[in-house]
């Protein structure tokens, strides 16, 4: 009994420190003044508005034989590399402005990359809900097909963003070179990560390959449940929640490391 109440408080404890470290990296980050932490989400959506106004123009005659609306395509698409991408680049070079919270005795490694990946999290999704029910309403595009499907792609591509992100954090920290070839390499993972093309679309040898790169198979989920029976979608859920516990697991234990360095620094 003692112990599930020692537990219960601590847990507590750790969750109003994220509380707190997430309010303050709102107010660093955005401020008081003009819209302030509206931008938490106005700016993911600017961006995949962008990219959906142009694919809307550019491929709408282009729908590979399928009666699919291209604006849901750039939304589903998009809106998924902003949540992956974002969350976890955000957790790089996070420590050092946060350096000084560390000298706290609840504020850890951890709990300020968790700050970030949630402030990430929330931005993302909000912007990616707030622009489905604005295109519906304008009938731009239709309703989703199932939305627990949508859902459930949606939450393993943002724990698969949240785990990588807790492996570039500490990772930047032990050495930069990190920082430096994540940018390219996250920008060359943009056209394989499935937020431009349908599993279906690609020639039967490759298919089986595509399904290796864990944001497919939650981006074909996501368009699985948002388009229906009406597109034939490929994903492994399996093999998505194991890269997902894996780099997890990683990722905690690199935070460890990384925390235990900066204590005898």
């Amino acid at each position: 009994m003692s112990n599930s109440i020692d537990l219960s408080k601590s847990l507590n404890i750790h969750l109003r420190v994220i509380k707190a470290l997430v309010m303050r990296e709102i107010l660093t980050r955005y401020g008081r003044h003009n819209i302030g932490f509206l931008w938490l989400f106005i700016e993911p959506m600017l961006l995949t508005l962008g990219v959906t106004v142009f694919w809307h123009y550019t491929f709408q005659n282009h729908e590979h034989g399928q009666n699919i609306s291209i604006t849901a395509f750039a939304v589903t698409g998009y809106s998924g590399v902003q949540l992956w991408r974002t969350t976890a680049g955000r957790c790089i070079n996070s420590l050092l402005p946060n350096l000084s919270l560390l000298y706290h005795r609840n504020v850890g490694v951890l709990e300020i990359y968790f700050a970030r990946i949630i402030l990430e999290l929330a931005g993302a999704t909000s912007a990616f809900v707030l622009m489905i029910v604005i295109f519906i309403g304008l009938e731009i595009m239709p309703p989703p097909e199932d939305l627990f499907k949508l859902m459930l792609g949606w939450i393993l591509l943002g724990w698969f963003g949240a785990a990588l992100g807790l492996n570039l954090g500490p990772a930047t920290e032990i050495n930069e070179l990190f920082d430096r070839i994540w940018h390219p390499i996250s920008y060359l993972l943009f056209p394989l990560s499935g937020a431009m093309f349908l599993v279906d679309w690609l020639p039967s040898k490759v298919q089986s390959l595509a399904l290796w790169m864990p944001m497919i198979s939650a981006n074909e989920l996501i368009r699985s449940g948002y388009f229906g029976d009406v597109i034939d979608t490929h994903y492994d859920i399996v093999w998505l929640i194991s890269c997902n516990m894996f780099l997890t697991i990683t990722g905690m234990f690199l935070c460890g490391y990384v925390g235990q360095r900066v204590e005898h620094e």
